[in-house]
């Protein structure tokens, strides 16, 4: 048996891929899928806010395309918004300041739909929660996980759509954010009757040192009967 450490990559199938937005541009990204076996959802990850170190590689969705895909049978499509930089590659355009980018959850949902990936999920930290609230509120998507969503850019018309449309919307907030504090998340969520907000006590928005925490709250949202994770493998395992 094995330790699951921060590092610990387990076994998937994943393939670069290429999101196509509606004006033009083109978006670097990984999906990851369990190995042997189909998914049975789809996670799609929206990193945090690019001209503050957001990419597809932020820790947590790193984290999430290393593991879940082997724990919780899960797909994991994460990339890169318009003009955000990682080891993958730098998509196209510039950053639009989370306008621009409703364009790029677009390509997204486009392209689990075109490759008949399953029940699609958003998972958005920060500034990707942002765009889950603005943007994510699709006929496809079964819902979303917002990760210290700072409700900066979203509105209470962005909760409201939501309200109307029953999907499950988790918050799991840190007890000591930046930005947004789990009492303020209640009241501010409380507009949407089927918003659940889970405080993650001494976290604060980067989330360091409370990853299994976090894969956690988003697996026992989407695949109940897979939470908890287990915190060893059965075999070795490899690290990046």
């Amino acid at each position: 048996m094995a330790d699951i450490r921060a590092n610990t990559v387990l076994p998937a199938a994943r393939e670069d891929v290429t999101l196509h937005t509606a004006d033009g541009l083109e978006l670097v990204g990984e999906l990851a899928r369990p190995q042997d076996r189909p998914p049975r959802a789809t996670l799609v990850m929206l990193h945090p806010l690019p001209t503050h170190g957001g990419m597809m590689d932020s820790h947590l969705l790193r984290k999430a395309a290393n593991r879940l895909p082997a724990l919780a049978d899960l797909a994991v499509l994460r990339f890169n918004t318009r003009g955000t930089t990682s080891d993958r590659g730098r998509s196209g355009g510039e950053f639009g300041g989370g306008e621009s980018e409703q364009l790029d959850v677009a390509a997204a949902l486009d392209f689990v739909e075109y490759h008949d990936l399953p029940a699609p999920w958003l998972v958005g930290w920060s500034f990707g929660s942002e765009l889950a609230l603005r943007y994510g509120c699709d006929p496809s998507v079964v819902g979303a996980v917002l990760l210290a969503p700072p409700l900066h850019r979203a509105t209470d018309d962005d909760l409201h759509r939501w309200a109307e449309s029953g999907k499950p919307l988790l918050a799991i907030v840190p007890e000591l954010d930046d930005y947004l504090r789990p009492e303020e998340a209640r009241q501010r969520f409380a507009v949407v009757p089927q918003a659940v907000v889970v405080d993650v006590p001494a976290a604060k928005h980067l989330f360091v040192g409370f990853t299994e925490t976090v894969l956690d709250e988003i697996v026992r949202a989407v695949v109940p009967d897979a939470f908890p994770l287990p915190r060893v493998w059965p075999e070795s395992v490899s690290s990046r």
